[in-house]
This record gives C-alpha cells, structure tokens and sequence, in this order.
C-alpha cells in the first residue's frame, strides 16, 4: 500500500541527501586532503542544485508520489557514483543503500521496497563488475582479492540487499495494516461520537455534563434555549448558577440511588435568566462513569417548570377567585344597600346638629369608614366580576407620564420621596385597554410609595426587550419584602403595605388579560422591583400567565 499522503517525502529524502553529502564531504576531507576542497565544491552543488530543482518540480506537480519515485532512483544513482569513486566493495557508501530502502518502505509501501532493493543490488552489482572487467588495472582497487572472492562479496551484499528490502515489505504491510485500522477505528470513533452529539442535541430536556468539582464541560441546544445562556458563556463555570449546591448533597443522593439501582431522586431550583427573569428548573443528577466503573463527573438533566407551576398558581388562584364570585353578589346585595341606608340617615342626623358638637365629630367617622367600606366593596367587586377588555392603539410611555404627573401632585406623595420617570424618545405602542393599564400603574406607583414610608426613591422605565415585548419596571428603594410575602403578593387579601390587599389581585388578573407576564424581585430591606411585560403586536393574544417570583 502507497502512501501518497505523506506530502513531506520529497523534502525528507532531499534532507537525506544533504546528510549523504556531507558524509562524503567529511570522508574525503580525511582521504584526499589535496582535492577535498574541489570534492566539497561540487558535492555542495550537486545537493544544492538537486534541492533547487526538487522544489520547483513541488511546486508545478502535486503527483508527491511519481516525485519520491523519482528522488529514489536518482539517489540509487548518486550513491552508485559515490561508491564508484571510493573503492565499491570497501566504500562505506554501501550502507546507503540501506537507508535507501528503508526509506522506500516508509514512502512508498511494500512491493516499492522490494522493487529498491532489487535496484540497488543490480546498482552496485553492475558498478563493481564494470570496475573487475573494464576497469583500470593500474588502479588495482580490489587490491589482492581474486575475481570469486569479488563476487562472492557482491553476492553478500546483494542478499543484504534482498533481505532488508523483504523485512522493510513486511514491515511497511504490518504498518500500512496498523494505519488502515486507526483509520478506521477513527473514523468509527468520530461517527460514534457525532451520532451521541446529535442524539444530546435532538433531546429536548436540557442537559449538562460536569466533571467532580461541578464546573460544567458540555451544555446542549435545549439547555440554552431554556436558561438563555450559550455554551461558550458557561463551559468551565460551576453548574451551582443553575442547580445550587450540587456537590454535596444532591451528589449523595444521586450516587446512593446509583448503586442501588433505584431512579434518580428530582430536585427543584430557581434559576436566572441573562435578563433577570427567574425560572424554576426541575433537575435530576446522574454520576458519569468511565470505562473502568470510576465516577468521572456527573450529568444533569433538567425541565423548565416555570409555566407549570405558574399554571398549578393560576388554577389555584382561579379556585378562589371562583369561590370569591359566588360570594360577590350576596355581598354587594347585603352590605352595600344597608350601608347606603345607614350613610344617608347619618349625613341626615349631621346636617341637624352643631358643627363643634362632639356627636359631629362622630358621625364624621361614621362617614368616612362608610366611605372606606364602601371602597373595599367596590375593589371586591371589580376583582370578583372585572370588565371586559377595550383594546386601543396606546402609546405606554404617555400613560406611565400621565400616571406620574397625576401622582407627583397626589397628596400621598410625601416631601421625601422622589418619583423618577425613564421613558425612551420614540412611542412605544401595545393594544391594550387604556383605563385598566392606567390602574395598573396607579396602584403599582401606589404600593410603592407606601413602601418607602420613611422616604426614597421609585423609578419607573419602559423599554422593548429581545423578544419585541415591551417592558415596564417599577423599582422602589422602600423596606422590601420576605419570600413569604412574595409567594402571596397577587392572593386576594394579601397586603404588605396595610390596604385591602385586592389591589395588586386586580393588578395580576389585567396584566393576565392582557397576554402580560408580571414578574417581582424583593430583598427584605433593599427594595423591590416589580416587571411588567406586555405584547407590542397588533393584536393580544390571551396565554398562560407566567408569574415569576
């Protein structure tokens, strides 16, 4: 088997000329110490002249093969010459022969390097038997040696010959076998392995390989597309971003399950996304064995639960909010119409008695916890049977101005906090219903500012995100809120600023409506920042609310 792949045979046996050049410089420099330098001379032309043109030839023809050919048979000649010249059975030139074959073998393959050494044994047989017979007897470079003892030494040579060349075939048959099955064992390895990267890619669980110390060392296409992180952000990082603490005892668990042939336990986390937005990961932890059952890493497999859970939240809230409904109607019918009737025959009973009476003072009280229940019943209400959606074309940046402004003259601003409007220069437009989304931001500005009793800053912005929704945060600087809190922010009767607690209930439902997604971050003492986002296509399309905490 040939080897035209080795691209390198012309300079390798041009660089081995080079070195046979030298071996006779060096040889005759200690011979002939006369004519050595006219010796040296022309050697050093001859290889660098043959170098010159072996070079030019590369470069026009690309047959590497017919070249080494070639480069072979010219060095055959150029070393029958040196022995020519340097006494034939005593030159030391004859072990240049061998290399000759032995190079043959490596370049050419099998049947070439018996092909080699048949040429260099027909080589030198024919330069020593032109020298006994038509050589100049004057000369008498065989010395004493008899014509059979002549042959007898080119015979030994020769077999020499032979047998390097049968063992430089056999060896390059063992070598051309050797390279033809690490070819295939690396093709076949190269096959395996793209069919187990497309079989990781094609699975829509995300899934993640780590070694012991967690840091992650592969990350499939559904792993990106469900934390929003590409795998070249993330190789080399702790997988604890995503999964907590996973070294310990989830590690443990895994191992314990592992050995006792028992699935694998699942896990839960919060997880954030590059923008912020929290996911809830479902994860199960498998250990990675090598070939010799050693655990070398670990693999993660993991869901995105977000949509479940927030529609297991939905449902739950929709039981209520179904139960709430039915008590709506019974309530609006039993305590508001006695409690206008109570309201009207008080404002009658005040408008007979003196204003500095101290009966006056009361039934102002009567008054203005009418008024404050009467309230309640009516968020009740709105929240219990809220009204059908008018959509419009809406500029969203107007609305978050006209809510501000009416706000910054509100007498429940204080002189110690500030309200901060971040508003883009270009009208940013959504279909929505005008009205409710002006309620939406009153009572989101609202919660706010009731959050920050003792002062502070709430911010307000607008902005289209990567998925052309647009974006409208709230973030106050007030006390914040516990994780237990914020589970329950959107639950009906749920305040944390001291209200009725239905606000931020109606709050959650219009945003809903709204194909909206809501999305709160809270730290007990550091603020919270409440994210709305709506669609800005022409048309709403209603989908599951995706309520993140």
């Amino acid at each position: 088997m040939t080897h035209p792949e080795n691209t390198s045979a012309a300079v390798r046996t041009a660089g081995s000329r080079l070195g046979w050049f030298v071996i006779a410089l060096l040889w005759n420099r200690s011979g002939d110490s006369q004519h050595a330098p006219a010796k040296s001379l022309v050697l050093i032309s001859i290889a660098a002249g043959l170098t010159i043109i072996y070079s030019l030839i590369l470069r026009v023809s690309r047959n590497i093969l017919l070249q080494a050919k070639f480069q072979l048979t010219v060095d055959i000649l150029l070393v029958t010459w040196l022995v020519w010249n340097s006494d034939v059975i005593h030159s030391p030139y004859i072990a240049l022969y061998i290399v000759i074959i032995a190079v043959s073998s490596l370049f050419l393959g099998a049947r070439d390097a018996v092909v080699t050494s048949v040429g260099c044994a027909v080589a030198f047989t024919a330069c020593a038997l032109a020298l006994t017979f038509w050589g100049d007897p004057q000369a008498q470079r065989f010395g004493e040696r008899s014509l059979s003892e002549t042959i007898q030494s080119v015979g030994m040579f020769d077999v020499a010959f032979f047998v390097v060349g049968l063992l430089s075939a056999r060896l390059a048959e063992r070598q051309s076998r050797s390279d033809l099955s690490l070819l295939e064992a690396t093709q076949s390895l190269a096959n395996l392995r793209a069919l187990h990267e497309r079989i990781v890619e094609s699975i829509r669980s995300g899934v993640v390989t780590t070694d012991l110390e967690g840091r992650i060392y592969t990350f499939n296409s559904a792993a990106r597309e469900i934390t929003g992180y590409q795998e070249d952000e993330v190789r080399g990082k702790d997988a604890s971003t995503f999964f907590g603490e996973i070294k310990g005892l989830y590690m443990n668990e895994s191992l314990r399950a592992s050995k006792l042939g028992e699935a694998s336990p699942r896990y839960e986390t919060d997880c954030l996304t590059p923008e912020g937005l929290r996911l809830r990961l479902g994860f199960s932890i498998a250990p990675l064995f090598s070939e010799s059952n050693e655990t070398t890493g670990m693999v993660i497999t993991f869901q995105d639960l977000t949509q479940v859970r927030a529609l297991e939240e939905t449902s739950r809230r929709q039981d209520r909010l179904a139960a709430i409904g039915r008590m709506a109607a019974s309530i609006a019918h039993e305590i508001r119409n006695p409690l206008a009737a109570m309201r009207g025959s008080i404002q009658m009973l005040r408008a007979e008695m003196d204003n500095d009476s101290s009966q006056t003072e009361l039934m102002e009280i009567i008054l203005r916890e009418s008024d404050r229940l009467n309230r309640i019943i009516t968020d009740f209400l709105n929240y219990a049977r809220p009204r059908s959606l008018a959509p419009t074309r809406v500029n969203i940046g107007d609305l978050l101005h006209q809510t501000f402004a009416l706000l910054k003259h509100s007498p429940e601003i204080l002189a110690t906090q500030n309200v901060v409007e971040e508003l883009p220069d270009t009208p940013l437009i959504a279909e929505a219903d005008e009205g409710q989304l002006k309620q939406v931001f009153w009572n989101l500005a609202r919660n706010a500012l009731q959050a920050m009793p003792d002062g502070g800053t709430l911010t307000a912005s607008l902005e289209k995100n990567s998925h052309s929704r647009l974006r409208i945060s709230f973030s106050d600087t007030g006390r914040g809120m516990k994780p237990d809190q914020v589970e329950h922010l959107f639950e009906p009767f749920s305040s944390t600023t001291g209200g009725t607690g239905l606000g931020l209930s109606i709050v959650y439902q219009i945003i809903r409506d709204h194909g909206g997604t809501i999305n709160v971050r809270s730290r007990e003492g550091q603020g919270t920042t409440i994210t709305v986002e709506l669609p800005s296509t022409n048309s709403i399309e209603p989908r599951d609310n995706n309520l993140t905490i």
